[in-house]
């Protein structure tokens, strides 16, 4: 069955927005939420990166996709996450809120990773993480075809024994696990969430199921003068029966100023928009950050782009006791 968010907007905007849910008695499935700062929030792709900037690392993302569309995606995401070096650990914390349309997913999760150095090459983090996720549908949002619907009397039929007419919502525990190898001039991580796949009621007629889904990013470092820096990064995300891909390209000045582009999709079928990234030090210990989409897709039609803004505040001191890694960290690596 097709549900589609109550808006006065045109019938144009609710057939092109993705807000229209497909909704069973078996299951509900999602996607991860998507950022074009990617590169600049490592930890929230893979639990194995806790602690791996050998520093106290706080970041914090706001995210308003499709601006311009009834009920568009709108995302906040906090993470922090710091290393425990005498025994060779590293430990986090990550949030995530993610609106779109008549539901919400809120998600919570601890992480851990244990490091190993690879002599004087780099090293590598094995991590896992356990979170709470909760699922909500607001069914007051929902409109169906052969629904009754009148706002002056507070009418509010669906005909459909499936809906609910209220905000109903399911939690589930969910678990995680990942790799991160990090040496001076490259890195790359592989990671995994929802292992077990939950799945949790949702009101007394739905369910929702967390599909398992597999994390791939790669970033190189590499000075072309003594001022100049260039950072390629990409970022793979699937369920083995979607793929996204994700590409970007910074330039960091002085190890101050950042500017550069993403660009997500990889053919025909799945381009969806170009960003514009721009960032700098507001001091030592904190970085701001700010993209802007431009939409390729046939959404370009009804939306004007995407925001995205990112904060984050590195304490550049190690914690805990005990030998620090060997590695020397790259500077411009965020």
């Amino acid at each position: 069955m097709i549900i589609k968010i109550s808006n006065p907007a045109s019938m144009k905007h609710l057939l092109t927005i993705f807000l229209v849910t497909l909704i069973t008695g078996i299951g509900w499935s999602q996607q991860a939420a998507q950022y074009s700062m990617f590169m600049m929030n490592k930890f929230n792709w893979n639990p194995a990166y806790a602690g791996m900037e050998n520093s106290l690392v706080a970041t914090g993302i706001y995210r308003s996709q499709w601006q311009g569309l009834p009920g568009n995606p709108v995302t906040q995401n906090i993470g922090v996450h710091l290393p425990v070096s005498v025994i060779r650990s590293g430990f986090g914390l990550n949030l995530e809120n993610d609106e779109l349309g008549a539901r919400q997913r809120t998600t919570g999760s601890l992480s851990y990773n244990y490091q190993v150095e690879l002599g004087r090459w780099g090293i590598l983090a094995a991590g896992g993480s356990v979170g709470y996720a909760q699922r909500t549908l607001d069914g007051a949002a929902l409109r169906t075809p052969d629904g009754d619907y009148s706002p002056s009397d507070g009418i509010l039929i669906h005909n459909d024994d499936l809906l609910p007419v209220t905000a109903v919502s399911g939690s589930a525990l969910t678990y995680g696990a990942g790799l991160y190898l990090l040496t001076e001039r490259f890195e790359a991580g592989l990671a995994v969430r929802n292992l077990t796949e939950p799945v949790t009621p949702v009101g007394d007629a739905l369910s929702i199921r967390l599909s398992r889904a597999f994390f791939f990013n790669a970033e190189g470092h590499f000075d072309l003068s003594s001022m100049v820096s260039f950072h390629p990064a990409l970022l793979v995300r699937s369920d083995l029966i979607q793929t996204q891909t994700d590409i970007a390209a910074l330039f960091h000045y002085n190890d101050n100023i950042i500017a550069g582009a993403s660009f997500r999709g990889y053919d025909s079928n799945s381009i969806d928009a170009v960003a514009a990234i721009v960032g700098f030090k507001l001091s030592d210990n904190i970085t701001v950050g700010y993209a802007y989409d431009f939409t390729l897709s046939t959404l370009n039609q009804v939306s004007n782009g995407s925001h995205e803004v990112m904060v984050s505040y590195n304490l550049n001191k190690s914690l805990g006791t005990g030998r620090p890694p060997k590695i020397i960290y790259n500077p411009r690596s965020l």
